[in-house]
């Protein structure tokens, strides 16, 4: 179920939004190996091997996650305290990539430990542009600890 390597985990309910990130990072040859979790009890279960995952070597982390905010069972924020208030998951970049532009949200976030917050733009062509951008600030130049 996971593939070797992976450089990107894209954390996104919306199915529509995920085919769009997906394609926008493979158009700028920006990330071969990408793993798609649809919601954040998926992404709990990933990154610390639990359900499905069991098993899985934790100690392996991509190089990116892009983590949507509004998602069922478990929502972006708790995805994101659970991952940066472990040890082991602390270090891995995470960028919200969400609808979301409310304030009280984005400062959670920032106290939580986001590395960066960005609200997903209106159509496809801005949208592609700024999952770009992203992907070659954070896979080509950004410089892991």
């Amino acid at each position: 179920m996971q593939p070797g390597g992976i450089e990107i985990i894209l954390i996104e309910d919306n199915p529509d939004d995920a085919l769009l990130t997906i394609r926008a990072l493979k158009k700028n040859n920006l990330a071969n190996n990408i793993f798609h979790l649809k919601d954040g009890s998926e992404a709990i279960d990933y990154f610390f091997g639990l359900g499905e995952f069991a098993g899985r070597n934790i100690l392996e982390t991509p190089k990116l996650v892009l983590l949507d905010l509004k998602m069922p069972k478990i929502n972006g924020l708790e995805v994101l305290e659970k991952i940066k208030s472990d040890e082991r998951t602390m270090h891995i970049p995470i960028v919200v990539l969400t609808s979301s532009n409310e304030d009280p949200d984005i400062e959670k976030c920032y106290k939580l430990g986001v590395n960066s917050y960005i609200v997903k733009p209106v159509g496809f062509q801005n949208f592609g542009s700024i999952v770009s951008q992203l992907g070659v600030y954070w896979l080509l130049l950004n410089q892991k600890p």
